[in-house]
């Protein structure tokens, strides 16, 4: 069993959705990658997904652009955030990661060595935001034949032939995203959102993870309701891009997550 399943699995049994945090790989500075993944794993992340910054993030709001700027301006390259993963392995062998990002620096590796590598690292599920299902047959097969889940995202947007091309090639999880917009952006309509992903569940068959403008404790114990993971991105990266330190970062991470793991942790998850 991957960890993902097993991550799943286990909440299953316990009655409540997972919390990810988001963070950027090489953001707020290049040595504190790695123990943010620590922090946060020690307070209490279940899972955590990992950014890849790149040029153009059109799907990601002002907060996580900025990190991805900071990041490329400090030089950071696929290669690294692949190396991150890999020294996070050393110590943690358990807790699952997945890598967000887009198709271009993929493609500028070639998935196979990328897929190669990346299950080399420790990497259990990849997310390319512009990768359609439609379009990312071939890279989904690549990527499974190395162990690691091709996760893809639906939307309220999305219509019956996406969520059944995506229940025919997406493992892993789903990644809904709540809002018809970028990261970071306003709140959704919580009521609807859950019950779309109600739907969406019993139709694929698989876990689903929302994301997109959760910020607070408040919307993570809302969303825990109905889902089966949170994920929480640009209210993170905003605490840390406040930080001059590493040490400030890994406090600021800890503070910050404390109460959004307390908040899923108390949530009885319903429709299991």
């Amino acid at each position: 069993m991957s960890r993902l399943a097993g991550l799943f699995a286990q909440l299953r049994d316990a009655g409540r959705a997972a919390l990810i945090p988001f963070m950027t790989a090489g953001d707020p500075s290049l040595t504190a990658t790695v123990p943010l993944m620590h922090a946060l794993v020690a307070a209490g992340a279940d899972a955590i997904e990992l950014g890849m910054p790149f040029s153009d993030p059109m799907a990601d709001g002002p907060s996580i652009q900025r990190a991805s700027e900071r990041a490329l301006a400090r030089g950071v390259k696929l290669r690294m955030v692949l190396e991150w993963v890999r020294e996070f392995r050393t110590t943690n062998s358990h807790t699952p990661i997945i890598l967000m990002g887009y198709l271009n620096p993929v493609e500028a590796m070639g998935i196979t060595l990328f897929a190669e590598a990346a299950a080399t690292a420790g990497v259990d599920g990849v997310i390319l935001v512009d990768l359609t299902p439609e379009e990312g047959r071939g890279e989904a097969v690549v990527l499974r034949q190395q162990g690691i889940d091709p996760i893809f995202l639906l939307a309220p947007t999305s219509g019956p032939e996406r969520v059944a091309t995506v229940r025919s090639m997406g493992s892993g999880f789903v990644y809904y995203v709540s809002l018809r917009g970028i990261t970071g952006a306003a709140q959704a309509d919580w009521a609807e959102v859950l019950e779309r992903v109600q739907q969406l569940r019993q139709q694929l068959g698989l876990p689903v993870a929302i994301g997109f403008g959760i910020r607070d404790a408040a919307t993570v114990a809302r969303v825990a309701t109905g889902a089966d993971a949170v994920v929480v991105g640009s209210a993170l990266v905003d605490q840390l891009a406040a930080c001059a330190t590493d040490e400030e970062a890994i406090a600021a991470a800890t503070r910050f997550i404390e109460p959004l793991v307390q908040a899923v942790r108390s949530t009885e998850r319903r429709g299991a």
